[in-house]
Parts: structure tokens; sequence; C-alpha cells
């Protein structure tokens, strides 16, 4: 059966005056007595003046996607309803895919057989969903470089076909299924279900994120932003950002820096890929020796650090930091990484006599500290250490960021570098910023000049404050002989248990629902019992529950404690 798609030209007929005479309408071809015409959003034949037809195809009120241009390359269909030669779709070359729906036609062999088709499976794959609006027949019509005809009588098919339904003013849509899509096979989650209480380490309390002051100071920010903010990233960071971070670190931290020696990363573990991992590494394995470590600490960053090639070695710990004496003893290491403000995980801060001593072994050595100042700023005791940085700054690289005083979903971190170190960090990193966004960068320069930063510091610090005396109370009252040990600060706590008893109390907190560390999995698998025993405890997270969990979390937490031998 022909597919007919043009009406032939109508000579006007003239009146007795001799004026032209507005031609009738035409018939409409191929449509069939019983069917709905899809509605097209604008005027349909019977109602438009006699002698007018629309200008531009415009969609029904609502539709997806905006009306289209007929392409520049004109398109005059045949009248098999197949476009003429230059238009979208010939023979021999791909057919045309539509641009407010993606519908790839065959190039040879019927418009509207092809049409309907393609529009069948895609409601049948489920790829289209019931109540989904369809573009205006003409707006596809043009897009597929097809005539117009042919996509209306194809929609008036599937109208009475049951897969599309139209009504006038509203466009035409899929109707509720006519062949239900198969049932798929329900995916396995990889992750495990929420736990009854969290207590792990680490992470700040996500309900306190500060919502509306952060979009505040966004909208500030991106209505300062020069034009150029918004074209590729700067490697080293926004400016804007490292000026602030410059005054702010200054103040807080006690840092001595200047912008142009602060390079923006998207967090602590990519600082350490920069400088260890890959081809350009500041700090590549093969040349820069061995890394000391202290025993205890995340095996995520040893990981990453074996991943590179790098060697890490074990200092041991005590009630004054890491025992930084053995670093002269080892004439391969000329790279420490350390926590001296707070050590992750023990909580002990490391004596001002050892801090002075690693910073002239580093001076002597000709090597460097790598100070990770990953929750400096949340002292509840007394005043914060300042950052071992300000003793030398062309010995120390600095590490921030912002996951435990803000979120870790923000992904942005800086590291403050001695003046040699910035142009082979920028260069590991490349011509433009790849991670961190430069909207959040500007976000998070405007929330620290405006204050804001501080502000929410100071709320958390109390909180978290709040949040240790109330673990210890609770452990006062109901384990009295349980020992939460290092200072008061930080987001979590240890707390000691007896010697073999680790194990089965994770396990009783593992029956309860109940998910925190134990201090084992945190040590160094090279560190010597001799050189420094193993201990058992408990790493307790309390920043992590939000106010109203953190009660219920605390009664479980004391419920799996062992009681006293």
């Amino acid at each position: 059966m022909t597919d007919t798609s043009v009406d032939p030209p109508r000579t006007p007929r003239r009146s007795p005056a001799g004026a032209a005479e507005a031609p009738r309408p035409a018939a409409r071809r191929g449509h069939r007595p019983g069917t709905t015409r899809p509605d097209d959003g604008n005027a349909t034949a019977a109602t438009r003046p006699a002698g007018t037809r629309p200008t531009t195809a415009r969609p029904a009120e609502g539709a997806t996607g905006a009306a289209r241009q007929v392409p520049s390359v004109p398109s005059t269909p045949s009248a098999t309803g197949r476009p003429a030669p230059g238009a979208a779709g010939v023979a021999g070359s791909a057919g045309p895919t539509g641009a407010d729906l993606h519908l790839d036609l065959p190039a040879t062999g019927s418009r509207r057989s092809a049409l309907m088709d393609a529009l069948r499976e895609a409601i049948r794959s489920g790829r289209l969903a019931p109540g989904t609006r369809l573009p205006p027949y003409r707006a596809l019509a043009a897009d597929l470089g097809i005539a117009r005809n042919t996509a209306a009588d194809a929609y008036a098919e599937l109208v009475a076909e049951g897969w599309l339904t139209a009504r006038q003013g509203s466009g035409t849509t899929v109707a509720e299924r006519a062949e239900p899509v198969p049932p798929t096979r329900a995916r396995r989650s990889s992750r495990p279900p929420r736990p009854a209480h969290d207590l792990r380490q680490g992470q700040p309390d996500a309900a306190a994120f500060p919502r509306t002051a952060w979009l505040a100071a966004g909208r500030r920010a991106l209505t300062a932003a020069p034009n150029e903010a918004f074209g590729p990233g700067d490697p080293q960071g926004r400016r804007e950002l490292r000026e602030v971070l410059a005054d702010y670190l200054a103040r807080a931290r006690g840092v001595r820096t200047d912008p142009d020696r602060i390079v923006v990363c998207s967090g602590f573990a990519h600082a350490l890929r920069l400088l260890f991992d890959g081809p350009r590494a500041v700090l590549p394995a093969r040349t820069a020796g061995s890394l000391a470590v202290e025993g205890y600490g995340l095996a995520f960053h040893r990981g990453l650090l074996a991943a590179a090639g790098a060697t890490t070695r074990p200092l041991p710990l005590d009630e004054h930091g890491a025992r930084v004496g053995g670093l002269t003893e080892d004439p391969e290491i000329r790279t420490a990484l350390l926590t001296p403000a707070h050590q992750f995980p023990t909580g002990g801060p490391l004596h001002p006599g050892r801090r002075a001593a690693v910073v002239d072994w580093a001076r002597g050595r000709g090597g460097l500290v790598l100070e990770d100042d990953y929750d400096g700023e949340f002292r509840y005791d007394r005043q914060p250490v300042g950052a071992l940085q300000g003793l030398d700054p062309e010995r120390v690289v600095y590490l921030g960021t912002a996951s435990k005083s803000l979120s870790p979903a923000l992904r942005l971190g800086w590291m403050v570098l001695p003046d040699h170190l910035v142009d082979r960090v920028l260069a590991a990193k490349g011509e433009r910023e790849a991670w961190a966004s430069a909207l959040d960068q500007l976000t998070l320069a405007e929330f620290i000049d405006s204050g804001g930063y501080d502000r929410h510091v100071r709320r958390m610090r109390r909180r978290y404050r709040d949040r240790r005396d109330r673990l210890v109370g609770a452990l006062a009252e109901h384990a009295p002989h349980i020992e939460v040990t290092g200072i008061a600060a930080g987001l979590h706590a240890v707390l000691r248990l007896a010697p073999g008893t680790e194990r089965s109390v994770l396990k009783a907190a593992a029956y309860r629902g109940l998910v925190l560390d134990g201090l084992a999995d945190y040590r160094h698998p090279l560190l010597a019992a001799e050189a420094m025993p193993a201990t058992d405890g408990l790493v307790v997270g309390y920043a992590t529950p939000p106010d109203h969990a953190y009660p219920a979390a605390l009664e479980a937490l004391c419920a799996i404690l062992p009681p006293p031998l």
C-alpha cells in the first residue's frame, strides 16, 4: 500500500469579481475513520480559518522538548513520504535520529511503518514509560526529515492500537502499557544494610552540615564570580580560595605561607597520590627512599602508599606521640608522615621536644615531613596545638581538608608546600583542574571570608565536646573500669580494653547492630611487638550519629563492654 503523504497543488478558484478564493482545506489522507487524530498543540484543520497554515511547528503545552526549526538543508518529501536527496536519512546513509525524541529509523522502507515500529519498541522496552509526553508530530517530522502527515498518521495509528493517547490541548502521551515489560532480575546491592547504631570514626555529623549558610555563601560567590571562573580550572586552585586559606591557616593553625604556595586538591588521599603515585609523582618511590609512618594509622593510606611502590617503616608510639628518634637510625628514610596535633587514632599530641627533633632531622637529611592536620580545629581541653609547619615551612608539607570540619562530600583539601615543590606538584596535577570543582572552591572561599566557617567550627566544637563528655559520663556510670585514652580532641575516642577481649567485644557489637572499629585494625603489620606491645581497644566515633540517635548508641555501646576482670 502506497503511503501518500503530500497533497497535490490546487489552483485557486476565482470569485465572480475575479479575486482569488482561498483553497478549501484538503482532505486528510491516510486518516482512518474511527481513530483520533493526535493533537499537535495547535489549532486543528477544522478550527483554523480557511486558507491558513501554521508557519512554525509549536509543541503542545508542556510537551517534551522545544520546537525545532526545519533543517537548513531543505527536505522536500516525495510522494512516498521518504525524504528527498539531501535530507536526513537518504538511502545509503545512516537513518535519521530524532533530537527531542531519540528514535533511530532505518534509511530505507516505509517511513510510517518504521516510525511506528520504533515507537512500539521504545514503549515495549520501557524506555518510554506510561505518561511520557511525546513531541508534537510536526516537530518530530522536522527532526526526522519526514512528511508531517506521515508522523501524524503514525501517531493516529498508535492511538487506535492503544499505545498512545491523544487529548485536545494536552498533546500525545504514552498510554498505560498494552504489553508489560518483562520483569528484570533484582540487583543485589553491594552495600551492607544500614546499622542500628553507627559509631564509626572519621565522620562528622552529616545532619549538622550548615546547609542554609552554605547555600547563601554559594549564591554570593556565584554572583561575584568573574566569567573566567566558569572556564577550565586552574590546577593550583581558585585564587579566591587560596587567599582566604592563607589568612585562615595563619590565624587558626599557625601556618606560615602565602597564596602562591597553596595547591588545592580533592582530599588527603589525592594529595598522597600527587606526591607518590603516577609517572609525574613529586616523590617517586624509586628515589625517595623509605617513608616513615606512625605505628598506628589508617590502613587505607598504607595501602595507597604501597600501591605507589613506597616502603613504609612504622615508628612506635607512646604517651608523647611518635618516637621520632628512630628516624636517625635508618639512613634510607627521607620522608616522614605524621599527625602531630592529634595522633590518629591513639589520640596523643606530639611532644614539643619531638616536634623540634623531627624538624632538625628533616633539615639535616634534606628530607620532608608530611603533616596530616586532619582535625586540628577540634581541641576541647585547651587551645589547639599549632601546626608543625610553622617551625620550618621549607621542610614540612602541610595537608588539610574540609572533610572533618564540614563534610567529606565536598572533596576539598589543600597542600601548603615548600617553595621548591610547588611547580612539581602542579606538573603532577596537569594543565587543568580535573578533581576539585571551581564552584565549590568559590563557595568555600566566601564561606570562610564571611565568617560562616568560623561560626560553624565553634558550634561543632561545642557539640562534639558535649558528645565526648557524655561518652565519658556514660562509661563512668556503667563501665568505670574502661579507660578513655588520649586528649580531649577530635571526633573519636579510644577505649582501652582488657587484653584478649577486643575480638569478642566486636562480635557482640555486630550482634546488636552497633558498628565501630577495633584498635587492632589500625596497627602497622611490620610494627614489632618488642618495640610496641599490642593493645586491645575500641575506636569510637562519637561525632557520627545525629543528635537524636546518640543516646541509644551510647546505651548499646555500654551494653557490649566486658565486665571488670
